[in-house]
């Protein structure tokens, strides 16, 4: 691997910031400390910050030797946000606040984007713009949707935007990267079926809404199976059910909730407007009432094709090409998304080992994103940093025309 010498020599002390943030996680849009510890650490270095966009998102503006008169920018992504889960872990820098965990990374993602920025602070041989932007509640808030509503690429305009999300299952040393859809869209819906409460004994005196539900939820099925074209991906999973109170009770209601995954609003599209058709025909049919709500939260993260090939060629000159992965579609959400429709980008993976890196009081189970067992793995930070080193320094220093 080639690795820059200032980023590896420095790797211990961002490591060192990184547990610190991740022994005081903060939940989306509450990132305060997390946001502060990042403005000090940029300030220290000369770099120059923005904050408040998004509520808590911090922007670090290194300009190359040009003071960026050229006007070429490129934003880089790091997400702050941690989850609302407890953590198992009992090492020194496991989370100190109840409830609250650094389970997906995004400590690390913090740290790596620290590392390239201590870098840059030294290093500005580029003509152009570099926008560090530490975003706030990527983990169900919208952050990045927050800081564009709030002018992010107004104010720091920029040819492309790139992201990377530490992945666990592979070697230290791997990257993924692919062009098109590389994460789902995350939608969730709400359907409460309205019926008449009865005795259990005499149905016939009532309207059942329970078997309606039954109805309902293979219709759904029929949808992914014989609505939409086979080689389309999608994904519709009814995960609660609510009805009664009493055995001997019919209830009055049922509701419905679940998820729809999609990679494409086409898709998308097509599932929202068959589901809310088979839940109000199906309530119909049972002389039922139907409420039907339909919630669409991210977008699917697509990855424009000229980024995600410029990125492999930079990722295969630090790791070699055997190291640089197709990066396989998966129905989870990122809503790095927003970012990718408003401007060109890459999204991708750097893969963060099996879990063998975890200090002494690990807690049980696998090293896997969102598990409260998870630590991100800081041998991950002199390589993330030198991948954005060398992604931003090498978009500025190629013309548009000559990238492909």
């Amino acid at each position: 691997m080639k690795i820059i010498e200032s980023i590896l020599s420095g790797a211990a002390d961002i490591a060192a910031v990184r547990r610190d943030i991740h022994a005081n996680p903060e939940l989306c849009f509450q990132e305060v400390r997390t946001a502060d510890l990042v403005a000090q650490k940029l300030e220290s270095w000369g770099i120059p910050i923005h904050r408040g966009m998004g509520t808590t998102g911090v922007v670090g503006i290194v300009q190359g030797r040009d003071g960026g008169a050229c006007g070429r920018a490129v934003g880089l992504r790091a997400d702050m946000d941690a989850l609302p889960m407890q953590e198992f872990n009992k090492f020194p820098h496991a989370s100190t606040q109840p409830g609250k965990m650094h389970a997906c990374g995004h400590d690390g993602h913090t740290a790596m984007l620290l590392a390239a920025a201590r870098h840059f602070s030294q290093n500005r041989d580029f003509d152009g713009t570099v926008y560090l932007i530490f975003q706030p509640a990527e983990e169900g808030g919208g952050g990045a949707r927050e800081m564009i509503k709030d002018g992010l690429f107004e104010k720091f305009p920029v040819e492309a935007v790139f992201g990377m999300h530490n992945w666990p299952g592979a070697a230290v040393g791997t990257f993924a990267v692919s062009a098109g859809p590389v994460m789902a869209s995350s939608n969730e819906f709400r359907i409460t079926i309205r019926g008449k409460g009865g005795h259990a004994a005499m149905p016939h005196f009532g309207i059942d809404p329970v078997p309606v539900a039954c109805q309902m939820v293979q219709g759904f099925q029929n949808i992914i199976s014989r609505n939409k074209k086979p080689v389309d991906a999608g994904v519709i999973s009814v995960t609660m059910i609510h009805a009664g109170e009493a055995t001997n009770v019919i209830p009055d209601f049922c509701e419905l909730q679940g998820t729809v995954r999609t990679f494409s609003i086409e898709v998308l599209d097509l599932i929202e407007k068959r589901m809310k058709e088979v839940a109000e025909h199906t309530c119909a049919a049972f002389e039922a009432r139907c409420e039907f709500s339909f919630i669409r939260n991210y977008p699917p993260t697509i990855n424009s094709a000229a980024e995600a090939d410029f990125a492999r060629r930079v990722m295969s000159d630090i790791v070699g090409p055997a190291n640089v992965l197709a990066q396989e579609p998966t129905m989870g959400a990122e809503d790095f998304a927003y970012m990718l429709q408003a401007k060109p980008g890459a999204y991708c993976f750097i893969f963060n080992g099996d879990g063998a890196h975890r200090a002494m009081g690990h807690g049980e189970g696998p090293c896997t994103l969102h598990n409260p067992s998870y630590d991100f793995n800081d041998d991950l930070i002199p390589l993330g940093g030198t991948y954005w080193v060398q992604l931003a320094t090498r978009w500025l220093g190629t013309a548009p025309g000559a990238r492909s």
